[in-house]
């Protein structure tokens, strides 16, 4: 079942029911200020960072679902409702939702009124424009009240959740004519307030939620909207909301548009105030100033699809598969855009509140964005890699406002250094700009510790080289790239987090994953070493991934698969000597892109086992058996009932990986196959089955275990981001940047008969067009690069601002 369709040409999902089986979103902003919005116009924004300077309140784990977000309510004679259909719930003669790249577009009717509700974030400005037309469709007059409302957040957005006996004494606000001014705690320790502002004048206004809702009200049904007017409420303490007033008197087939605004505004500690207790507005008077008029809000628009429109135009694809090109052209690369913005911070599953920035997840999503703006890709890792230590090991999360560590979760999870190497590689593949490894980069975000970054790298590499288990494989540590396999926690009792609760440093629990991580990631930091002449360094490396590969191939082995890992008594995880979760997805992925087994036939049996004992018809499942009582030695992954996240669900991050592992072994059809099974485009039919958003990946599917096999959650902040686009666009249509410029390797079913990808590269523009009506798998035959025949696959750099014209040939 359908609840909307996708409209390539204007780069939408249109959504065209209000019920969709979750709330559906979409993100605004891709700087500094950011909104997340429902398709019935819930959400909340902030300023850099969900946890800090968090502007509007939002309620998780709330029933009904989605209540907070930017309201509009339109009040005509005895009829209240929404053009978003939420929070009145009142039925509505039409209803559309437009998610856009970067905006969202609602549209409802009732009785002859339409509202349209365009909500976007321009570029270069800290603010949140919501524009409203209302237009008078029928044959007579009509009287109407229009309402906007926000509820503020007192900023930190855990402390504004549970510090209740302080919050609702701090409450202050300032109101100027049609502007209300949020400066809670401004006085104080504070250099910023919010702003919630309409470009016209008001009849009446409330900024207190008693006032607005009524003290048993809520915004279902605001009494003060019941009323036909605001109170004029000034905020002193209790809860601050923004609400505005507009009376409109509508001719038939009159329209009117007003705009509303929410910003976020800084003053430096000296300007603070312009008179005792009266904030400096001068900044906030030159945002409004900006988006007065229609034709400015046309103009910020323009400007933010013309941004777009450049970022997308560094690759695209046309093949005759159409829902391949919609997901390569347009939502990969938007969801890479956004995960790249967010890490794993703010979604509707992701507070905002607790994990801020993580260390390998902002690594890995590099992946998927570095060809789209190389030089915010390029900050990201010396901001990564400032909050490494110097031992190479890193705290697993970073708060994005001040780039610091966060120690509520610590350090410990011993994938985490390899992944910077992994970054860094993708970047410089990507850019050839080597001087980023010459950058001095903070241990600790401690300048005095400063090393360049390459040191950074070389302690990464040499981290894992100085921890390894009793088999010769890397230790584990808190956990790998499975969050939830804690081989050194032994959590017994409630409210133990699983992440930090024994010891980090076991010496005897292995991850083979891990190993397979430094196999891959290891031969790019050696290649790295070659391109800067550092030979000794280079073959000692190598030195040290030879040895734990012969590990990984014999510890490391069971005979039909890769093994997950030792735990802490030296016994054997993801084996046929266990009773459940005899194999898992990660090593036979992370072990065969890397190589390992390639020649001697254990990597092609491993993906033989992934077929036979972990496909299912959407998705390749994690383990299998699944868990069904929880084991103390594995830790969290064994809590969850079978089927559901790490226990046997579909991780749709490691779907790729298998994907991948399949085209390294030229299996074009496979590698295909999985890439569909998760793919949104390919399954927006199953959208009552799958309930979230058909337009992005979410982070985990149920698995065949579960009674709700089929249905997804945690959409939106997951590395599928990444590594599909990753998969899709290297892997698949194979064209790979590399140290010495873009290789061309295509693995593709046989039935593709061939696709042209623009691939814009190092500032020059490659057109490839690759031809398979010999309809194989995998095999170059020849090619051309401006009508003259090339040796090997990979093409000669180009000049930048160049346009090169490439002719494949697979057979």
């Amino acid at each position: 079942m359908k609840f909307g369709y996708f409209d390539d040409q204007n780069k939408e999902y249109v959504i065209t029911t209000p019920q969709t089986p979750l709330p559906w979103i979409n993100y605004l902003g891709s700087e500094d200020f950011f909104s997340l919005v429902s398709n019935t116009a819930g959400g909340y924004s902030f300023y850099r960072d969900a946890r800090m300077r968090r502007l509007t309140r939002y309620r998780y784990n709330n029933s009904p679902l989605d209540m907070d977000g930017h309201r509009i309510y339109i009040k005509d004679g005895d009829t209240v409702w929404n053009p978003g259909w939420q929070p009145t719930k009142t039925p509505l003669d039409s209803y559309s939702c437009r998610h856009g790249l970067g905006y969202t577009i609602l549209e409802g009717k009732k009785d002859g009124v339409t509202a349209r509700q365009e909500l976007f974030v321009p570029k270069g400005d800290a603010c949140e424009l919501d524009r409203v037309t209302v237009c008078n469709g029928g044959t007579t007059v009509k009287e109407l009240d229009l309402f906007s409302y926000v509820e503020f957040c007192l900023w930190d957005a855990v402390d504004d959740s549970s510090n209740f006996q302080r919050n609702y004494s701090t409450g202050e606000v300032e109101v100027e004519g049609s502007v209300i001014y949020h400066k809670t705690e401004y006085r104080e320790r504070r250099n910023h307030y919010a702003v919630f502002w309409a470009n016209c004048p008001v009849d009446s206004f409330d900024t207190t939620r008693d006032a607005f809702c009524g003290v048993y009200g809520g915004p279902a049904d605001p009494q003060a909207v019941r009323a036909g007017h605001c109170s004029g409420s000034i905020a002193h303490g209790w809860a601050p909301v923004g609400a505005l007033h507009i009376h409109l008197t509508l001719a038939p087939g009159e329209s009117r548009s007003i705009l509303f605004g929410l910003g976020y505004i800084e003053n430096p500690q000296q300007e603070k105030f312009i008179a005792p207790g009266v904030i400096n507005k001068t900044r906030a008077h030159a945002m409004m100033e900006r988006y007065a008029t229609d034709a400015q809000i046309d103009a910020a628009r323009a400007a933010l699809r013309t941004h777009w429109e450049e970022l997308l135009s560094t690759y695209h694809l046309e093949s005759g598969e159409e829902k391949l090109n919609r997901m390569v052209n347009i939502w990969h690369q938007y969801q890479c855009m956004v995960t790249f913005n967010m890490s794993r911070s703010a979604s509707y599953y992701e507070s905002g509140t607790g994990r801020g920035m993580g260390f390998r997840d902002s690594c890995q999503d590099l992946l998927g964005f570095v060809h789209i703006i190389p030089s915010r890709a390029r900050e990201r890792i010396l901001d990564i890699a400032a909050t490494q230590f110097e031992d190479g090991s890193a705290y697993h999360q970073y708060q994005p406002l001040t780039k610091k560590g966060n120690r509520d979760i610590g350090t410990g999870f011993n994938d985490d250094p390899l992944w910077l190497i992994a970054g860094t590689a993708a970047y410089l593949r990507e850019t050839g700009d080597w001087s980023i490894l010459e950058e001095q980069v903070p241990f600790d975000n401690d300048a005095t510790k400063a090393q360049p970054l390459m040191e950074h790298l070389r302690r990464s590499f040499n981290f894992t080289c100085t921890h390894l288990g009793p088999h010769g494989l890397p230790l584990i540590g808190r956990a790998d790239w499975n969050d939830c396999l804690n081989l050194n926690c032994f959590s017994e009792h409630p409210g133990e987090s699983f992440q930090i609760t024994g010891p980090s440093e076991g010496p005897v629990a292995e991850s083979v994953f891990i190993a397979g991580m430094f196999v891959k990631y290891g031969h790019e930091y050696a290649q790295l070493c070659d391109h800067l002449n550092l030979t000794e360094e280079a073959a000692a490396a190598r030195k040290h991934i030879d040895a734990v590969e012969q590990a990984t191939l014999t510890a490391g082995w069971d005979g039909a698969w890769f093994r997950r890992a030792y735990d802490a008594f030296g016994k054997p995880v993801g084996s046929k000597e266990c009773t459940e979760g005899q194999i898992f997805i990660e090593p036979q992925g992370m072990c065969v892109m890397a190589g390992i087994g390639k020649e001697s036939g254990q990597a092609a049996q491993a993906l033989a086992s992934v077929e036979e004992r972990l496909d299912t018809k959407y998705g390749v499942v994690l383990l299998q058996p699944a868990y069904t009582s929880y084991q103390l030695n594995l830790g969290e992954i064994s809590s969850y009932p079978p089927g559901y996240k790490e226990n046997a669900g579909i991780f749709c991050h490691n779907n790729p990986w298998i994907s991948c592992a399949e085209a390294t072994l030229g299996h074009g059809d496979r590698a295909f196959a999985v890439y569909r099974k998760t793919c949104p485009a390919y399954i927006e039919d199953i959208s009552e089955i799958h309930r979230t958003e058909p337009y992005v990946y979410s982070q985990m599917v149920a698995g065949k275990d579960a009674p709700t096999f089929g249905e997804a959650k945690n959409s939106w902040l997951t590395g599928t981001a990444a590594w599909t686009f990753f998969n899709i666009s290297q892997y698949i249509l194979g064209i790979q940047p590399t140290l010495d410029g873009l290789r061309v390797d295509p693995c593709i079913p046989h039935t593709l008969s061939g696709f042209t990808v623009t691939r814009r590269y190092r500032g020059a523009v490659y057109h490839i067009t690759v031809d398979n009506t010999a309809g194989v798998q995998h095999g170059i035959k020849a090619v051309t690069v401006d009508g003259k025949t090339i040796s090997g696959n990979v093409l000669p750099l180009a000049a930048a601002g160049t346009e090169v014209t490439v002719q494949v040939t697979m057979g």
